[in-house]
């Protein structure tokens, strides 16, 4: 009889799929919301403030979510993923609401470093959530409808707060007040939605057998074999090419192929918008030829490296424009859901949030380093092509080496 009710109505995998991808567009519409925006916080503030403090905005924000991937992780293993997202969303409603009433740039660190922390909660509890409960047939594809929402979420952000702040004129501050209620309702949605620990069972495994299992620690050993060591390099390797493209492809266009105006913008977003159709073109393959995920994840890398590089050696804007839209197709946001759905097939089941935790703490960490040395770069050099070029090693070097140990782990196997 309780088992007839559960049937009635969305099932719960379903709702995971749209609570999970409602979280991303919340995260992002905060994430993109103040770059948009730093003339109007430093004229708030006093009009003394340096683009390099303005833009450590950012990096105080990715500090704090690096910080506490790994932790995260953990806890998701120890008390379940409810009692760890409610609690980091309540953080992250928090630090939007001090930053709506900073009154120095220091305070906006502050508030920024809080929203890393309370956003930092999301990652492992969002994806232990997939790879527990929805069916594996269906799991690359929805991935990659959950990662949309960033995607849709970076959009949003940068739009509303153009128009709303820019356009209209209207305190930068909306921006925050606007964080916070997409927050409060994702908290009531978290609450509603997501089980609780006790009933958090695995997709169409009986609730009895898993309240049985002891709760376990994955143990370091399979936490860092190579396999799993390799996967995190590649996700590093993917996530600094993103981060660095998203970082630094308006200042490069601008300053060094000669793109004006509203040009750069439009141009940098091809990429965001073109992740979409191809995250979902591509998971539905992976998910439709299971077997066959490593070539998938390989291919896809290699041909995002190769867009890069067309990128930066384009002499014509049109080639340039082309390159980039197949970078979006092909990048970080088409790959990623295959990697986690490989992930959550291949890595110790016990303790799969510690694994999530650390495998996008190897990602995140890409988020911290990339802008930063390729502005060093640019400030020793006179140009950013450099830091494409670094990129583009490391997306091949990481292939190479996911797929020499997936080959490996093949012929054991036999």
């Amino acid at each position: 009889m309780e088992m007839n009710k559960e049937r009635i109505g969305m099932e719960y995998w379903k709702k995971i799929i749209i609570l999970l991808c409602s979280g991303w567009v919340s995260i992002w519409i905060y994430r993109s919301a103040l770059s948009p925006v730093y003339p109007q916080i430093n004229a708030s503030l006093g009009g003394n403030v340096s683009d390099t403090a303005l833009g450590s905005i950012s990096s105080f924000y990715f500090l704090g979510y690096v910080i506490m991937q790994i932790p995260a992780g953990f806890l998701v293993d120890k008390i379940g993923k409810k009692k760890v997202l409610i609690p980091g969303f309540i953080f992250f409603a928090l630090a939007a609401f001090i930053i709506s009433q900073a009154s120095t740039i220091s305070m906006i660190y502050l508030g920024s470093f809080i929203a890393g922390i309370g956003c930092g909660s999301f990652y492992g509890s969002a994806y232990s959530l997939t790879s527990q409960n929805i069916p594996a047939e269906k799991k690359s594809f929805s991935t990659a409808i959950v990662n949309s929402g960033s995607a849709v979420g970076s959009g949003l952000g940068m739009i509303l707060s153009s128009y709303l702040v820019v356009q209209l004129g209207l305190p930068w501050q909306i921006m925050m007040y606007i964080s916070i209620a997409m927050t409060l309702v994702m908290l009531g949605a978290f609450s509603i939605v997501i089980r609780s620990n006790k009933d958090d069972v695995a997709f169409n495994q009986p609730k009895e057998k898993v309240e049985e299992k002891p709760k376990e620690a994955v143990s370091m050993k399979s936490l860092l074999s190579p396999a799993m060591l390799f996967t995190y390099i590649l996700y590093f390797a993917t996530c600094y090419a993103y981060y660095m493209t998203v970082t630094w492809l308006p200042n490069f266009l601008g300053t060094e192929r000669g793109f004006q105006g509203a040009a750069i913008g439009f141009s940098s977003s091809l990429v965001a918008f073109a992740s979409i159709p191809g995250a979902l073109f591509f998971s539905r393959l992976a998910d439709k030829y299971m077997d066959k995920k490593v070539r998938f994840i390989v291919i896809l890398e290699i041909l995002a490296a190769v867009m890069l590089l067309i990128t930066v050696q384009s002499s014509t804007s049109t080639f340039l424009m082309i390159a980039l839209i197949m970078y979006g197709f092909l990048g970080k946001l088409a790959v990623e859901p295959i990697i986690i759905s490989w992930l959550g097939e291949n890595a110790p089941q016990v303790g799969i949030g510690t694994t999530l935790g650390v495998f996008n703490f190897f990602g995140m960490m890409s988020s911290v380093i990339a802008p930063t040395l390729t502005g060093s770069i640019s400030d020793a050099t006179g140009s950013k092509v450099m830091g494409f070029y670094i990129a583009i090693v490391l997306l091949i070097a990481g292939s190479v080496l996911f797929l020499l140990s997936n080959l490996k782990k093949a012929k054991s196997s036999h």
